[in-house]
């Protein structure tokens, strides 16, 4: 055995150089065997300035099993919304566990990662879903960066399949007005609420009496429907602290709540009473509302492709359309980000795009060009040679 001022160096009997420190609990750990024992050196001098920089890692941590660093981290957020925590909690069980669950984290390589995704690929999986489940390892991979028991994060430099993106459906006002006509009467106002004033559904299924103002025509939001672990449904806080909001309502729609509420024999002094309740009370169950009550109704409105969630895009298009400040549409959209509001929400209509093409060609060929072919190739042009 050879003294040093960190670690010890003893030659083994088969030749090879041992090096072995002890750290601050009194725990001994081996760097492993050398053919050289300048090697044993450098690897003893590796930690030594690794403990002055604060940057060791407690080699028995890097031998956590990926599946208990999965538990612990699914339970470091108290603030996780319960349907956040059930996607996180299906990725793990379905996709991450079978593959990495008996690993030991230390173990893990950016190659390893990239195998995994490259699998999930080939199994079918949406690229979306693929994309998830690589954001929730990597999100376990950094909680165990952030606790020291890893150097590195295995995932870096891993590429991804493409998302495509999708085209979303323009609603137009006479669309809304049709699908609210082929609603039931008990939730016919809920395509006006969402197209007009863009709540989200979760937010106009929490809607309660209490919030609403119908004289001062205003309405609060300050609930939303989700859902528990179990896929029950509860009431939890808005997607977002900018989801509280106090807007304003229009006459006819103050109207119509109004006579909503007195066709369900529902008063100002029912203020925890629930505006579009379930059948049997309580809150609705978004799977049961959509397969009952929404996909018949658009059925029979002929627009089997559109969504709730569409109801608030055009609702984001319309503000942008009408000239509404910015401020004014991120602030009824509930958005904390007006960029948001621009970049995914509003959508040009049809009317807009022919209306920006005729003044564009006002302003570049002239107001008296018409549409005809060869006129207007005069016009702009001169006559064909």
């Amino acid at each position: 055995m050879i003294r040093r001022q960190f670690g010890h160096i003893r030659k083994r009997p088969s030749g090879r150089w041992q090096a072995s420190y002890y750290d601050d609990l009194g725990r001994r750990h081996s760097c492993g065997t050398f053919h050289q024992k300048g090697d044993a050196d450098a690897a003893l001098a590796s930690i030594s300035v690794s403990l002055r920089r604060g940057s060791w890692i407690d080699p028995q941590d890097a031998k956590r099993l990926f599946g208990d660093v999965a538990d612990l981290w699914l339970a470091s957020n108290p603030s996780k919304r319960p349907t956040t925590y059930s996607m996180d909690e299906y990725c793990l069980r379905v996709n991450l566990l079978p593959a990495l669950g008996t690993r030991r984290i230390g173990s893990v390589t950016p190659g390893d990662i990239q195998g995994l995704v490259a699998k999930l690929v080939r199994q079918g999986l949406y690229p979306r879903t693929v994309r998830r489940t690589y954001g929730v390892a990597r999100a376990i991979f950094t909680y165990a960066y952030d606790n020291s028991w890893i150097a590195r994060s295995p995932c870096r430099g891993v590429k991804l399949p493409s998302i495509e993106s999708t085209r979303r459906t323009t609603v137009e006002p006479d669309e809304v007005a049709t699908l609210a006509d082929a609603m039931d009467a008990d939730y016919r106002p809920m395509v006006y609420v969402g197209a007009i004033l863009g709540l989200r559904w979760c937010e106009v299924a929490g809607l309660r009496v209490g919030r609403l103002n119908l004289l001062k025509r205003t309405i609060s939001v300050e609930e939303s429907v989700t859902r528990d672990r179990y896929g029950h449904p509860v009431l939890g806080p808005p997607k977002s602290y900018a989801g509280r909001r106090t807007i304003a309502l229009p006459p006819a729609l103050a109207d119509m709540l109004a006579a909503h509420l007195d066709r369900l024999g529902l008063s100002g002094a029912d203020t925890d009473a629930f505006v579009f309740p379930a059948p049997g009370g309580g809150p609705l169950r978004y799977s049961n509302w959509r397969r009952r009550v929404w996909a018949p109704a658009r059925q029979r409105a002929g627009l089997p492709k559109v969504g709730f969630h569409d109801l608030r895009r055009a609702a984001a298009t319309a503000l942008v359309l009408e000239g509404v400040d910015m401020k004014t549409a991120q602030t009824r959209l509930g958005h904390a980000d007006a960029r948001m509001t621009l970049g995914l929400y509003a959508q040009a209509s049809t009317a807009a795009d022919i209306a920006a093409s005729d003044r564009l060609g006002a302003r570049f060929l002239g107001s008296g060009v018409t549409r005809d072919g060869a006129k207007y190739l005069s016009a702009a042009v001169g006559p064909l040679r």
